[in-house]
């Protein structure tokens, strides 16, 4: 068994509303579903994506009201790719981070292909990365409705980086376990005296299923906060093979989660040696389960085993308007 890529990645904001407005109005994503924190009902759970929000594309934040902000350190996801068209989407994007305000580095080149690194307004640490040069796991499609036209918007998760104190024990995991492979294509981080950045693929490969491991030894913990990414998700096929997967992970005695329901998906969670929170997520049965594709993240969604507490819920969220302009 090998995960075909990176199914999405869940991150913290501290305010639903300004979380919502950078992601929709700046950066053009759709929200495809506004609902709440499975494990804490009382604050929103925001997935982004393309025009379904397809596996592979969703970018989602728990809302911490009153979070503190993250301090950058090992053990933490550091960097979060989103998949644009071409080189040429990038130049657009260096412009309209500009007209935003938003704080950017220059489009760089990494691994063969060009990036464009940006801060969201929490600090969160995000890199447009071009699809020119890319083969592999197929980008979604931005939504028709976004401020940003098709041939610019954001088509999907791009590499994601985990930074980590001791390499090895997550090489294992990646590649023992999970099914990565290392590539040739590493590069040198701009810290001097620390070891270059690995790179590895799983699947087809390419933009939507690579995790570029870098390791350092100056840097303490991360400590979590708005800013801060929570875990990341990998992709498997269905209900059948995760339950095989909780079979394999409990077979090589690594504490996890068991086989969880999350409705629009199936989970199983488990850290990996550093402690970086990893999750294997099905590609079904999405985001249309309960809402029509018109209509995604219009209205708070609750899963049917929430229902019932609908009353109770709502009552301790704040509004959060996402009806569709």
């Amino acid at each position: 068994m090998h995960v075909k890529g990176i199914h999405h990645v869940s991150a913290l904001t501290a305010d639903a509303q300004e979380n919502y407005r950078f992601y929709t109005e700046v950066i053009g994503m759709r929200l495809v579903k506004k609902t709440v924190n499975q494990d804490d009902t009382s604050v929103y759970h925001l997935f982004y994506g393309d025009e379904k929000g397809n596996p592979g594309t969703e970018l989602t934040f728990f809302e911490i009201p009153m979070a503190a902000k993250a301090h950058r350190g090992v053990s933490s996801i550091s960097s979060i790719g989103l998949r644009v068209k071409d080189d040429e989407a990038l130049s657009y994007w260096e412009k309209r981070l500009d007209d935003h305000g938003v704080t950017h580095d220059g489009i760089v080149t990494r691994s063969g292909r060009k990036y464009l690194d940006f801060e969201d307004p929490e600090g969160q640490r995000l890199s447009f990365v071009s699809d020119q040069n890319n083969e592999g796991v197929s980008a979604g499609t931005p939504w028709e409705f976004s401020p940003v036209s098709r041939e610019e918007g954001a088509g999907g998760l791009g590499p994601i980086r985990l930074t980590v104190r001791k390499p090895e024990g997550t090489v294992r995991v990646l590649t023992e376990i999970l099914g990565f492979r290392e590539t040739d294509r590493s590069y040198a981080p701009q810290i001097d005296g620390q070891p270059e950045i690995r790179v590895f693929e799983s699947g087809l490969g390419g933009n939507g299923a690579e995790v570029h491991l870098e390791g350092r030894t100056d840097l303490p913990p991360e400590r979590m906060g708005r800013g801060a990414v929570h875990h990341v998700a990998f992709r498997v096929d269905d209900e059948e093979e995760l339950r095989q997967w909780v079979e394999k992970i409990n077979e090589l005695q690594i504490p996890n989660s068991g086989f969880v329901d999350r409705f629009y998906f199936r989970s199983l969670y488990f850290r990996e040696p550093n402690g970086i929170l990893f999750e294997l997520a099905t590609d079904g049965p999405g985001f249309d389960t309960d809402e029509s594709l018109d209509s995604l993240g219009e209205s708070l969604a609750l899963p049917p085993f929430f229902e019932n507490r609908r009353e109770e819920i709502e009552a301790k969220l704040k509004p959060l308007d996402t009806k569709r302009k």
